[in-house]
């Protein structure tokens, strides 16, 4: 059995009557990791431009057209924050913490053409070596990221050369999280799991895949999530292996339902979860039989995610693609997997990952804070599958379960047909 994280004591609203989300101690634990991760790879400014990337820097969000906004993230100094367009307007009073702002340039993605892009990206390059001149920094280090190969060729041709992608600094240091960043998940968990729910009230024959998506959104909402996501539905004999996903398929009595919810939001930190249905009735044995698998999978790689512990130890309880008479374990890459999940939703993984593809070569070691979704899923082509996928937080105690919505066995829905 799998320890829960402790329920909240608080809700996502402010308070003058009890201490909830800190969020000035938040924000200043995120700049002290990055610039110790900085100085650890003795990279004196960060250049970024990725949405997670941004918020977790300077704790801002805006217009996320790529190259609309970026930043200057020195280890020593004040951030510029280069914003867009009516944000650069609004946003001084707003995010008093950024003490320098400037105009964002941008080249909308390429779709003004090559000559525009040619004048933009230079003025872009040279505002940046001007801001590194002023500090002696023009020959040092500079990690980027989020940056167009316009970008880059514009700044080495203004003389700005010694560019370093800032990729795995900035995953290191996002990996661990503070109590702040916890609660966060904390809050976002129990968002989710009214949407859980809510599926789960509302899952029956005749509804389309995408309707029981729209739900979803409104239940997430309803709850206080920043942004909400349809979630992708497979439903019938095409929940296994998966593929594409919500396409209007109308449930049918009878079939298995799985859904994820990920990348749901609260305060920038995203969801990946994954429950599974059955619609109508009760599992057959052999349906009973994979959610069994899958669930000892699931528990087992759980089991071993705590601190001293690697990747390599939690990866071995995921079966061998060759399970499912695949030939490489890049077949089942993002389906038997464990991995750090952070700001920016569904922009990408944070570190580390578990799985049979690498953590056996290249096993990353567990740290107290870090928060993990763990996935896996069992069936046959055409027939049908169950998937499952759990988010923990090391702890010094073990690992925890952050999601409380029901796992232990395959669900009936409608909820209202439960157990009969």
């Amino acid at each position: 059995m799998v320890d829960m994280l402790p329920k909240l004591t608080f809700g996502p609203m402010s308070a003058d009557w009890q201490e909830r989300i800190n969020m000035d101690r938040m924000r200043q634990y995120r700049e002290a990791r990055a610039r110790a991760v900085m100085r650890k790879y003795e990279v004196a400014v960060l250049l970024e431009g990725t949405p997670g990337n941004l918020r977790y820097l300077t704790s801002t969000r805006g217009f996320e057209m790529p190259g609309c906004r970026y930043c200057l993230f020195f280890a020593e100094g004040d951030t510029i924050m280069y914003e867009h367009s009516g944000w650069y307007h609004q946003m001084p009073d707003q995010a008093p913490w950024i003490k320098e702002w400037r105009p964002g340039r941008s080249w909308l993605a390429g779709s003004p053409g090559l000559d525009a892009i040619a004048d933009e990206t230079k003025a872009y390059a040279n505002d940046i070596k001007v801001e590194l001149e002023k500090r002696g920094l023009l020959k040092e280090r500079i990690g980027v990221g989020g940056l167009d190969g316009f970008a880059r060729q514009a700044l080495i041709e203004a003389g700005v050369t010694n560019l370093v992608d800032n990729r795995n600094m900035l995953l290191e240091a996002r990996s661990v999280k503070n109590q702040d960043e916890i609660d966060c998940f904390r809050i976002l968990s129990a968002m989710v799991d009214g949407m859980w729910w809510k599926v789960w009230e509302n899952a029956k024959p005749g509804l389309r895949d995408n309707q029981l998506g729209a739900i979803a959104v409104a239940a997430g909402y309803e709850a206080g999530a920043e942004f909400a996501v349809p979630g992708g539905w497979r439903s019938g004999p095409m929940t296994f292996d998966r593929g594409f996903q919500t396409s209007s398929r109308i449930l049918q009595f009878g079939d298995l339902l799985y859904g994820s919810l990920c990348g749901v939001t609260y305060l920038g930190y995203g969801s990946c979860t994954y429950r599974s249905f059955i619609i109508g009735r009760k599992p057959t044995e052999r349906e009973k039989d994979w959610y069994k698998q899958l669930m000892d999978v699931v528990d087992g790689v759980i089991s071993e995610i705590k601190v001293g512990n690697t990747t390599a130890d939690a990866a071995k309880h995921f079966p061998p693609a060759s399970s499912w008479g695949y030939d490489e374990e890049v077949e089942v890459l993002c389906s038997e997997i464990g991995h750090g999940i952070g700001l920016g939703g569904r922009g990408g993984y944070d570190m580390p990952i578990i799985n049979r593809q690498w953590s056996f070569d290249h096993p990353q070691e567990f740290q107290e804070g870090m928060v993990i979704a763990v996935e896996s899923r069992q069936g046959v082509q055409r027939v049908g599958g169950v998937r499952i996928e759990d988010m923990v937080v090391v702890t010094k105690d073990g690992p925890q379960l952050l999601d409380n919505f029901p796992r232990d066995e395959l669900l009936i829905a409608p909820l209202a047909l439960y157990g009969g």
